[in-house]
């Protein structure tokens, strides 16, 4: 399973007192209510920080963290992904799971019969779309909806699916 989960990537400096603008890549923005601990990750490095002050404009964050205390010091910042790690994501629902846990995953029909391995996923404006690729390299789209999604098994690595004439 994944350990981090991208939130956010900074885009610049905000002010002279370390703040930065982050574009939310969460679908959720009022996740940042209660963010505390996060990475920010420079290069191949997960850097924790501890975030002290959040506030919203437009379609943006603008968050401060506690070991950043000037701009100069987030100048090198521009383009970081933040991330949280599992304990710090927002809680999941019954039956609801993370999209990046299902990466890989193997996917098979209403039978049994194997269809091939979850390559990729992409929201569009109506819902998200899994990306399946066979064994002999075809690409099926699956819309993520109920219609289609019959079942997901993280323990067995297993996605059910349902399939109608035309996605194959």
């Amino acid at each position: 399973m994944v350990e981090f989960f991208q939130v956010g990537v900074i885009t610049q400096p905000h002010g002279l007192k370390g703040e930065v603008k982050v574009y939310p890549i969460s679908d959720d923005i009022n996740r940042f209510d209660d963010l505390k601990e996060c990475y920010i990750k420079i290069k191949k490095d997960m850097v924790p920080v501890t975030c002290i002050g959040r506030k919203y404009f437009k379609n943006l964050v603008i968050l401060q963290f506690k070991e950043y205390d000037d701009v100069e010091k987030v100048e090198r910042l521009r383009q970081c992904p933040i991330y949280v790690d599992r304990a710090h994501a927002v809680a999941l629902e019954e039956g609801e799971y993370y999209l990046a846990d299902v990466l890989g995953i193997n996917v098979i029909d209403e039978a049994g019969n194997e269809i091939g391995i979850l390559k990729d996923y992409f929201e569009t404006a109506a819902q998200t779309i899994y990306q399946v690729i066979t064994k002999d390299d075809k690409e099926i789209l699956i819309p993520a909806i109920d219609q289609f999604v019959k079942k997901v098994d993280l323990e067995n690595n297993l996605m059910t699916v349902h399939l109608i004439k035309g996605m194959i």
